[in-house]
């Protein structure tokens, strides 16, 4: 094995015999090559020095044996940019960005273009919502809480990485806001939503090396939307945009959790590319 194909086919063929993705193993020789995707494909009949090659199979070997290609390389790409990940918080993923998406849409409907906005992304985790949106909308002051100091120094580090303006709070959900009396226009958040007796069943890839802080959700998966959606009337005015990623199969529960706590809010749960109901968002306006 000397070549990029060569060294391909290896991983590929190496990662289906543990059971994992094998296209984890072109992540990784992008990685340690520092190539992108269409030059990697581009040079499949180049050598690959031993170093760095040795390298590359070290790290196959640990992604079968369970630990996240994300963690072997440090990054995750999201919303078109390099986000720092390690095992204190949860990896984002790409249907978040549908989310992001989402949220950067229904506030140009409901406040307009110009509206100075404060918006409060709720679990930050890795800051990649909170930073997506600081960065893709000027208009957002963006704050973003975590109860855990870990994962806020990541959060921060991809804020400076990214030259993002984004004020952090440690706390309890919404709590760092309510104490301060602080009020916001938009709350954002993807909490812990899997079920406790769901965790078991997770790929040890997830349950063994993300921050199970960011994964359970109570018994049926459902307790932080509870608790936000008791919090969230004490932060917001007479209009407002709340917008929440859920579980699969979450949406009609989630959506009436927000009914129940805001009967004059036009409630939407939407599907994401993979056609499951992935978001909840509420607008609230004055009557």
């Amino acid at each position: 094995m000397k070549t990029v194909f060569e060294a391909l086919k290896w991983a590929s063929s190496f990662l289906v015999s543990a059971g994992r993705d094998e296209n984890a193993g072109e992540l990784l020789l992008r990685h340690h090559l520092d190539m992108n995707r269409s030059t990697l494909l581009a040079n499949l009949r180049m050598d690959v020095n031993k170093e760095k090659l040795d390298s590359f199979k070290k790290d196959v070997e640990k992604h079968a044996a369970g630990i996240p290609v994300q963690h072997l390389t440090g990054y995750e790409e999201f919303y078109g940019r390099t986000f720092h990940v390690n095992e204190e918080v949860l990896i984002p993923r790409p249907e978040t960005e549908e989310l992001v998406e989402g949220v950067l849409k229904r506030a140009e409907k409901l406040y307009g273009k110009e509206a100075r906005l404060e918006l409060v992304d709720v679990g930050t985790g890795s800051g990649a919502i909170a930073i997506s949106l600081a960065l893709e909308n000027k208009q957002f002051h963006v704050s973003a809480i975590d109860i855990a100091p870990e994962s806020l120094e990541v959060a921060r580090k991809n804020a400076k990485q990214l030259n993002a303006d984004v004020a952090f709070y440690e706390g309890d959900l919404l709590n760092p806001f309510i104490t301060c009396r602080k009020q916001a226009d938009i709350i954002v958040s993807n909490p812990p939503y899997i079920p406790d007796a769901d965790i078991i069943g997770l790929s040890s890839v997830v349950k063994d090396h993300e921050p199970i802080r960011a994964l359970a959700g109570g018994e049926d998966g459902l307790d932080f939307y509870r608790r936000l959606c008791d919090e969230i009337p004490l932060i917001i005015g007479e209009k407002a945009l709340i917008a929440f990623e859920i579980g699969a199969g979450q949406g009609e529960d989630v959506a009436a959790l927000l009914k129940a706590a805001f009967p004059n809010a036009n409630t939407e749960v939407v599907l994401d590319i993979n056609g499951k109901d992935r978001m909840v968002y509420a607008e609230i306006e004055a009557l």
